[in-house]
């Protein structure tokens, strides 16, 4: 019997993956990755240009062909996730990019957005949103809109990443709920695109792809199979959001799994009853890609922008050479000295001044503060941001797992801060945590073979959990005293909405 072969692509922000999956044992038989190019501007601008884009998606393609050699000729589906929130306007027969690809974090628009949050009610993002935040998409288009305003035809379409390559895969405009949420076309609470946010900047709902209705698929056109050199028609899943497609991997490692996938940005995947209540001023709301109930994504103010940041400060300006440095240096202490404090919100608008971004920082330095523990104190935050944004979920016993994800999670030093924070809670690390992405993919083709394995994280013997527990204790106290104010620092919670 011929063994046939599933195909995950994993389009994320600074990493393209491909892999390739036997569909009877689920055994990765192939990968390919490379790095995709972040132009940066001094104002806060992150772009990718498409040409590069496809080159190396053809490249990883070709890699993986000659991984597989004969096998090629057995992919028979295609799931495909992305980063969501991206922008690109291109020609909507053809597919062809106007412009560059303009990244979910690129931040020349900040003031644009801010300007539209004064003239849309709170109270209108609370209900329809079921968040505070007003989606950077928005303004990035009203940006475009006035900057360059013959992108905006009847002929031309706004996407996103992942749209992008399922069109070149497919010939078919989709988009996901959680894409479409971050550029404001999405009605959380129906479950349905929609156009009054739109209208506020003068852009019809038509100006943006469909949405995507379940684990739906395409066929692949004849573009994408010449393109991939297989058969036309093979069925093509997706576009998911990078985060629900990873939480499709973690999803039967427990009945209700809290996925943390500690990345980019860390963020925190869950599925709660429709009916539930609970609320953050950041949450992104979608769909439960399970059927049934809601699928929170709350990004924390933190994530691995931070963690390289502290290696190449504080440990060796080489990352690889710094991640060796820091194992050595966790391994004489997980903990920082008592009374030292990091706050890893480099995420978080800075307090004190709104023209400026930012809001980390250290708090009890002093003249004996060595890097080594100026590190410490870097990752405990990191770990205590984690437990203190989804402290409430573990306390009303809405998940009865934890399960580790993204580049992060390969820290021993993180396994087992995060393990003593959430103890009695089972804390589990997805084993080839840097494919998880590509293998949630393929749930709708088979989703037992779409779950990654996981691995137990044994908590910190009693000692060490005391003083870890110590020390967030301190840091819940010193952030209640500095950041009182700070509103989209605030955790999940299962209060009222207004």
């Amino acid at each position: 019997m011929r063994k046939s072969v599933y195909l995950g692509i994993d389009f994320g922000t600074t990493v393209l993956k491909i892999c390739a999956f036997d569909s009877a044992t689920g055994h990765i038989l192939a990968h390919a990755s490379e790095n995709l190019k972040v132009r940066h501007s001094a104002n806060g601008g992150r772009e990718q240009r498409i040409p590069s884009i496809n080159r190396i998606f053809s490249d990883l393609v070709h890699e993986i062909q000659i991984q597989l050699g004969a096998r090629w000729n057995r992919v028979e589906s295609i799931g495909l996730a992305a980063q969501g929130g991206s922008t690109l306007i291109a020609d909507r027969k053809t597919g062809k990019p106007l412009t560059s690809m303009i990244l979910w974090n690129d931040g020349r628009t900040h003031g644009y957005t801010e300007t539209l949050a004064e003239e849309i009610p709170l109270q209108y993002r609370r209900k329809h949103l079921f968040c505070d935040s007003l989606p950077a998409g928005l303004g990035r288009l009203l940006w475009l809109s006035e900057t360059r305003p013959g992108l905006f035809h009847e002929n031309h379409i706004h996407i996103g990443a992942g749209e992008y390559l399922y069109f070149t895969l497919t010939n078919i405009w989709r988009q996901d709920p959680g894409n479409a949420i971050q550029i404001g076309s999405y009605h959380a609470a129906k479950k349905r695109l929609d156009s009054f946010l739109f209208r506020r900047i003068a852009v019809p709902l038509s100006f943006v792809a469909s949405l995507r209705r379940g684990h739906e698929t395409a066929p692949l056109s004849l573009q994408g199979a010449r393109l991939l050199g297989l058969p036309e028609g093979i069925p093509v899943a997706g576009p998911y959001i990078d985060q629900e497609s990873g939480f499709l991997s973690a999803a039967r490692v427990s009945k209700r799994p809290l996925h943390c996938s500690l990345g980019t940005a860390w963020v925190g995947n869950f599925v709660l009853p429709d009916e539930t209540t609970g609320f953050s001023p950041t949450q992104l709301v979608l769909p439960s890609p399970l059927g049934r109930g809601r699928l929170i994504v709350q990004p924390l103010l933190t994530g691995n922008t931070a963690w390289d940041w502290g290696l190449r400060t504080f440990a060796d300006n080489n990352l690889r050479t710094a991640i060796a440095k820091a194992t050595r240096i966790f391994s004489k202490s997980l903990l920082p000295r008592d009374g030292l404090v990091a706050f890893p919100w480099f995420s978080q608008p800075n307090p004190l001044y709104s023209s400026s971004h930012g809001a980390g920082g250290f708090f009890g330095l002093d003249a004996q503060t060595t890097p080594d523990d100026q590190l410490r104190a870097l990752a405990a935050g990191m770990a205590f941001e984690l437990r203190r944004v989804f402290g409430s979920l573990i306390e009303s016993d809405r998940v009865d797992s934890i399960v580790l994800g993204g580049g992060a999670s390969k820290g021993t030093y993180f396994q087992e801060m995060i393990a003593g924070l959430f103890s009695p809670v089972p804390v589990f690390r997805q084993m080839e945590e840097e494919f998880s992405t590509a293998r949630g993919t393929i749930f709708s083709f088979d989703p037992n073979v779409s779950q990654t394995k996981s691995r137990l994280i044994c908590p910190p013997d009693s000692a060490l959990l005391m003083k870890i527990r110590h020390h967030y204790d301190y840091y819940l106290k010193t952030i209640s005293r500095l950041y009182p104010l700070c509103a989209t620092g605030k955790a999940f919670s299962f209060a009222e909405r207004e």
